[in-house]
């Protein structure tokens, strides 16, 4: 007879390869010890084949067999999650709250433009917004403080995530028009910008832990967020890459100066919608994606938003 496990064994297996030990899936069971060895054992039995090392240790080691099984059954638990999310979005009306996170990259009038009428469509539907830097929109939905994140920086392959992407964005070099770089007349090279202040924001999570983007300069300030960066661009600190969108106004205002830097990675920033797999959007959830999803793909491309500022700035100059 063929081995037919149930999704409780199954459970039972992650939890002890994840937690280390029986005790300790014991604990996060809720559930006795004796009950988890007897839940395995009975497993073990029906596969004919050992998941665990027997070696006298306090930690449960997987054999390779249960190495092998590993991945089934995560992938078996998370198909469970995802049907037991569609029921309940099935019986469940409109959510009590939506909270959402959303990458600093996302334009900040298309995010004021959505949530105003986000409010006036889902008036009794509150709002938790977190505005996060780099991998910051990731870790939110993944550990739940978000049910819907709108960012980019996924750099981790999470199959418990949702990610499609939705629109783009774009960083840009820039540095104050006082600032010694906004004086030279030509193109720069990396040796122009080693040793002037470069700006950067350090990501606070676990995502981009230890990776630099763009750092071409030996002189940095880290800075915590994107808002103390900019600040800092326009007060001459220095100079770095920021959201497009952030500093359109700057630019048109002669605030900011462009640098014409070839170094300095300018390709377009994917924008995702991301979610677990198992918490489906409710209908105030799905409508704010699809929003934001509208409102992104009429951003323009970088081209098309270098050609507009220097349009711009030709006809303020013409004045």
């Amino acid at each position: 007879m063929l081995p037919n496990p149930t999704l409780d064994q199954l459970q039972v297996f992650l939890a002890v390869a994840e937690t280390g030990s029986f005790s300790a899936a014991a604990r996060a069971l809720n559930r006795a010890q004796s009950v988890v060895s007897y839940t395995i054992a009975n497993l073990e039995a029906q596969l004919e084949v050992g998941l665990f090392e027997r070696s006298g240790t306090r930690q449960s080691k997987l054999t390779d067999a249960g190495k092998a099984m590993l991945e089934d059954a995560r992938r078996i638990l998370a198909d469970l999650e995802v049907i037991r999310a569609r029921v309940r979005s099935l019986k469940d009306g409109l959510e009590a709250e939506v909270s959402v996170a959303i990458s600093v990259m996302v334009p900040t009038a298309l995010m004021v433009e959505v949530l105003k009428e986000f409010r006036d469509r889902f008036p009794s539907v509150s709002m938790r917004l977190n505005v996060g830097e780099l991998g910051a929109v990731v870790d939110l939905v993944s550990s739940g403080q978000s049910t819907i994140g709108i960012g980019g920086a996924v750099f981790k392959k999470d199959d418990t995530l949702h990610v499609e992407r939705i629109g783009h964005s774009f960083m840009i070099p820039v540095v104050a028009a006082d600032h010694p770089l906004a004086a030279i007349d030509r193109p720069l090279t990396i040796a122009d910008v080693r040793e002037e202040v470069q700006l950067v924001v350090t990501d606070q999570t676990e995502q981009t832990k230890g990776r630099d983007f763009n750092v071409l300069s030996y002189r940095t300030w880290r800075v915590s967020d994107v808002a103390t960066k900019h600040h800092l661009v326009r007060g001459g600190l220095g100079w770095g890459g920021l959201p497009a969108s952030l500093v359109r106004e700057d630019l048109l205002s002669g605030r900011l100066v462009h640098l014409d830097l070839e170094a300095y990675e300018q390709s377009e920033y994917p924008i995702y919608a991301i979610r677990k797999l198992a918490n489906p959007p409710g209908p105030a959830a799905a409508w704010m994606i699809e929003a934001f999803r509208s409102g992104l793909t009429q951003c323009p491309s970088r081209s098309e938003f270098m050609n507009r500022r220097v349009q711009f700035g030709d006809a303020v100059a013409a004045e």
